[in-house]
């Protein structure tokens, strides 16, 4: 009978701790994004700052945990294309609009710091080159590409901040006209969550 009131009550108490680390929540921030070309015939410029919203899930417990997410990802880019004399350079400016789903799984310490790491998939939504104000047609880029996501979190109450980097694995674009351009990119990724239950 000890053995059993025992066991109900080390099952209770994991449960209750299970419970307390799983919630879904909404989120919102900021990205800085740079742009990485394998050409050297485009040259980025510097970061560019963009926004992400949506929506977080967290399941886990004893200190492991792993949270989805899906968010709605506004970027941008200026590139410059530099051609032998006699062509002139070209400046261009890109934007991506994405739906990104980031899985990340990661260790929960002092109940406050998260550590985290995982796979993040990114789908088109949106996306336009331009020059001189003027879209340009002859580009196709990838309607999904995949990359990685690590970072540190922060819990405090039911309010977390996030702060991660994002690498690209697959190219966004493969080639702008006729030239090659392996366009993969790479973001630092600022984001403040809010528990809803």
């Amino acid at each position: 009978m000890k053995k059993l009131v025992f066991f109900l009550i080390v099952m209770g108490s994991s449960l209750s701790l299970f419970a307390q680390k799983n919630g879904l929540g909404i989120k919102a921030g900021l990205t800085s994004t740079e742009l990485d070309f394998e050409s050297e015939q485009f040259i980025p410029s510097n970061a560019q700052m963009g926004y992400h919203l949506g929506v977080f899930a967290r399941f886990g417990g004893m200190g492991f945990f792993v949270q989805p997410e899906v968010l709605f990802t506004q970027t941008s880019g200026q590139i410059k294309l530099e051609l032998p004399p006699p062509n002139l350079n070209k400046d261009y400016e890109v934007k991506f609009n994405r739906l990104d789903v980031p899985v990340l799984a990661g260790f929960r310490f002092l109940k406050l710091i998260r550590v985290m790491a995982g796979p993040v998939a990114s789908f088109t939504i949106d996306s336009s080159l331009k020059e001189s104000g003027k879209t340009v047609k002859d580009i196709d880029f990838n309607k999904a590409t995949f990359g990685y996501q690590m970072g540190v979190g922060l819990d405090v109450g039911n309010i977390s901040i996030d702060g991660r980097y994002e690498g690209g694995l697959s190219e966004y674009t493969a080639n702008i006209g006729s030239l090659t351009a392996d366009n993969r990119i790479n973001q630092w990724v600022l984001s403040v969550g809010f528990k809803l239950f």
